[in-house]
């Protein structure tokens, strides 16, 4: 059995802004399921404090650089057993609204500070501190706003294991140089071969450079990352961490993302019973105040609304299918303005066939994995990527760029895959609308045979990408860890 100390700056249910919280709030869940002591460990936002539940006082902290004592609040994650245990520092954390960026939708000013403080705090609670007997023999951070943890932690005498992941290296916690002595760090981790990257401060390298192991949530985008086209000029340190770097695959929480029991649904199906499919789409449609055809192919996006998701070529994309009414479009999601504004110009000139709504609703985006035909992400670059997964569950056949985690769990609906019953979605190469089009035609081709969608559709429903598989995965890694330390 490990204990592990699993720290994130958002986990779902408590917080979430991305794929970061799904994983945050299930891999913890699955290593508890396989007997293994795990710790879940965040800031205490106060939609976290809230959402928590019934907690106490673990016990308080006296941390570097913070005036004051921290104070450590443990609970339960909901409808879990996983210990959690939310960082309370209210000048820090005790504050409305995201927890990175402000009202103006800039960063908040002090998030070196704020992030650096929960880096020591994990890195404390790790060697004991919890003052409870509890200690950590792995240490898992995820992401720039853990990555002091690692740092901090290395010359400890005794230290636990650590482990870093990377769900997007495009976000690295970058400073100012000022900053590294604002904070007071240990000059011993300034330089090249420590915190210093181009002049500046950052948080990400902490983990790259000083965690133990490294790992990324797709295979595919581990070997992406270490090219400098994807890898944000950290491709080096990644090559030469190679040996000690692995993707695994992120998975999904079938307890909440599954058609047969999802209490979001306007009826429940699976993959013996798909009738109620149809029934979901003729509620979104009238949800969405689109025309309610079942013959008309509607498009699902959910996300958000950024270049790296390729949401430009869909608009190219999309944009004369549905003026032709070939397809209807449901799309849930919010970001850049530039991308935002002719999106909803779309719907306004096509409102039976395009919907577009902005922000984000967690019923609304079940349902649009349940009532649409297909489901499309055309991103430039996906670590992961989860609605995919997600889709395939929910009969949606994704369409997909061969990139990341999206071309390592969808199968490309060429001729033989398809004859050899492996195909589950559409598969297009480069980040083009012409590309995508092309991807588009050929869906719209099959979904005009039902024998050849209804097996894709099959296909999809019965695969496995559950959280234990990946659980299984982290916990050799675990293990090679333990072992590397006794010998």
């Amino acid at each position: 059995m490990h204990r592990i100390l699993f720290a994130s700056s958002e986990a779902a249910p408590l917080i979430k802004t991305g794929g970061l919280a799904d994983v945050a709030g299930s891999l913890p869940i699955a290593l508890r399921r396989l007997e293994h002591d795990v710790r879940l460990v965040l800031p205490a936002y106060p939609n976290a404090r809230r959402r928590l539940g019934s907690s106490q006082t673990l016990t308080r902290l006296t941390l570097p650089g913070t005036p004051g004592e921290v104070e450590i609040i443990e609970g339960l994650l909901p409808d879990s057993g996983v210990r959690t245990w939310l960082v309370h520092y209210a000048p820090a954390f005790d504050r409305a609204g995201h927890p990175y960026i402000d009202e103006e939708g800039n960063d908040w000013h002090d998030n070196a500070e704020r992030f650096a403080l929960f880096s020591r705090a994990v890195a404390q609670l790790a060697m004991g501190a919890a003052g409870n007997g509890w200690l950590a023999d792995i240490v898992h951070c995820n992401d720039w706003q853990t990555g002091l943890a690692p740092a901090l932690l290395s010359p400890l005498p005794g230290r636990p294991a650590t482990v870093f992941t990377i769900h997007n290296l495009a976000y690295q916690g970058l400073f100012p140089p000022s900053t590294f002595e604002a904070l007071g760090l240990p000059a011993a981790l300034w330089g090249l071969n420590g915190l210093e990257f181009h002049g500046k401060l950052s948080f990400i390298k902490g983990g790259l450079v000083f965690a133990d192991r490294l790992t990324t949530v797709s295979p595919t985008y581990a070997r992406e990352i270490q090219a400098s086209e994807f890898g944000a000029g950290l491709d080096g340190l990644l090559r030469y961490r190679s040996a000690d770097f692995a993707g695994i695959l992120n998975g999904a929480d079938y307890g909440v993302w599954d058609p047969a029991v999802d209490p979001h649904l306007a009826a429940h199906y699976d993959l013996h019973r798909p009738e109620g499919k149809a029934i979901n789409k003729a509620a979104l449609q009238k949800e969405l105040k689109l025309d309610a055809d079942p013959r008309t192919p509607l498009i699902g996006m959910i996300g958000r609304l950024v270049s790296q998701k390729g949401v430009d070529l869909a608009l190219e994309a999309l944009a004369p299918l549905i003026e032709r009414g070939k397809v209807q479009l449901a799309l849930l999601g919010s970001g850049e303005h530039a991308i935002e504004d002719p999106l909803g110009e779309l719907a306004q000139r096509f409102p039976r066939a395009a919907s577009v709504r902005l922000g984000y609703s967690e019923p609304l985006a079940h349902r649009i994995e349940a009532g649409a035909d297909l489901f499309l992400m055309p991103s430039r670059f996906e670590p992961c990527g989860l609605n995919q997964i997600y889709s395939l569950r929910y009969g949606t056949v994704p369409v997909v760029r061969r990139t990341g985690g999206l071309a390592d769990t969808v199968v490309d609906a060429t001729s033989a895959n398809v004859k050899s019953g492996q195909a589950t979605g559409f598969v297009f190469e480069a980040a083009t609308a012409k590309a995508l089009t092309g991807a588009l035609d050929r869906a719209l081709s099959a979904y005009a045979t039902p024998a050849v969608w209804q097996a894709l559709m099959r296909n999809g429903m019965s695969r496995d990408f559950s959280w234990e598989r990946s659980a299984r995965q982290y916990i050799e890694l675990y293990d090679d860890l333990r072992a590397d330390s006794r010998a």
